[in-house]
Parts: structure tokens; C-alpha cells; sequence
């Protein structure tokens, strides 16, 4: 579990190509028992940050959310650990998450949509929270429109340990 601290904290991220370089040069640093709780909302870059993620673990592709199928196995191309990407949207509870038998000790996992429910699954975690300042008409309603708008994102990543 050792990530550059430089990564901690909260910075602008001003492009997709940014955030996926980003999720690229923390991956290079990950090992297996690594989690990764990753929250922000509707294109936030979320799956942007995870598919860069993947490419510095050297994990095989493509990098897509796993929204319907809750979680997908990335095996490694180059002897690292593997990557496992959950979706806990669909989830009700943190239970359901540790029904999945997910194997946190050889694998590096990164879990959407997972505060609140998956904390329980290690001692120590990276949290990261990305923020999408596009989007929000002020009322809370998302203009689908901007989902996908290339415009600046906020990333924060703290390490929280029990």
C-alpha cells in the first residue's frame, strides 16, 4: 500500500485524458490488497480514472463499468495482480458487497459507488472522491447533456486506515 503521497489531497483534474493519466500513475504504484473506494456521481470519471488504473497495473481490457454485471476480473498481462472492478450502485448493503467472495488478499480492487458499504472489507483503504462541477442545473437535476462534457473534475484522495 504504498502510493506516492504527492497523489493525497485534493486537486483539479482539468481533462478526461488527465483523469485517466492519473488513475495510470497511481495503478503503476498499486499492489494486491490494495482497495479502493471511489465515489462521485454520474460522470464524475469514475470509469475513467479505473480504465487508466488498469493500464498501469497492466491488467487485460477493456475497462468498462460494471454496472449490470456488479463485478469484472481484469487478469494481469504482466505478472502483477489482477484488477477487480465492482459497481455497488445496485447493491442495498455492504452484505451483498461481501457476498461477491471477492479475493481483496491477490487482487487490487476498486469499488464504485462504494462508501458506506465497503469499508468493512479491509483494515486500510484509499479513498477517492471525484467531483463534477458540470452538469448540476443548482436544483440537483443533471443535465444529461454534460455527462460526458470534457470539463474539469475535482479528484481527492485520502488513505484511511481502522
Amino acid at each position: 500500500m504504498s502510493v506516492d503521497p504527492a497523489f493525497l489531497g485534493r486537486r483539479e483534474v482539468d481533462s478526461s485524458d488527465d483523469m485517466e493519466r492519473l488513475g495510470f500513475l497511481i495503478g503503476e504504484q498499486l499492489e494486491a490488497g490494495d482497495l479502493l473506494i471511489l465515489t462521485g456521481p454520474l460522470g464524475a470519471g469514475k470509469t475513467t480514472f479505473t480504465r487508466g488504473l488498469a493500464e498501469g497495473l497492466g491488467v487485460r481490457g477493456p475497462v468498462q463499468s460494471p454496472t449490470f454485471v456488479i463485478a469484472r476480473t481484469h487478469p494481469s498481462l504482466v505478472g502483477r495482480a489482477p484488477l477487480v472492478h465492482v459497481d455497488a450502485y445496485r447493491l442495498g448493503s455492504g452484505a451483498e458487497l461481501d457476498d461477491l467472495d471477492l479475493d481483496l488478499a491477490r487482487s487490487v480492487v476498486v469499488v464504485e459507488w462504494g462508501r458506506g458499504m465497503a469499508e468493512d472489507l479491509a483494515d486500510a483503504w484509499w479513498d477517492i472522491e471525484l467531483e463534477r462541477p458540470v452538469g448540476d442545473d443548482g436544483g440537483g437535476d443533471i443535465d444529461p447533456a454534460e455527462l460526458d462534457a470534457d470539463a474539469p473534475r475535482f479528484f481527492t484522495m485520502t488513505r484511511v486506515e481502522r
